[in-house]
């Protein structure tokens, strides 16, 4: 993955979220789990590394910003 660019964690609650995972599916779904709570930037995209097991994807998160709960 790229380098965290100081812009995304220049506030505290500013989060950056590298996940990786066995598959495309899972890594999505946790995605999608924590886009759910808070403000997010998601990806739309996993990559693969060569060599490395797995997907990876990045998303970015405002923790300032929780969404409220959904009934």
């Amino acid at each position: 993955m790229n380098p965290i660019n100081e812009t995304h964690v220049r506030e505290p609650g500013l989060v950056v979220v590298d996940v990786a995972a066995a598959d495309e599916a899972t890594v999505l779904a946790f995605q999608q789990m924590l886009a759910g709570r808070w403000a997010t930037a998601t990806a739309e995209h996993t990559t693969r590394d060569p060599g490395q097991p797995g997907v990876r994807l990045r998303c970015y998160l405002d923790l300032r910003q929780e969404l409220p709960a959904r009934s």
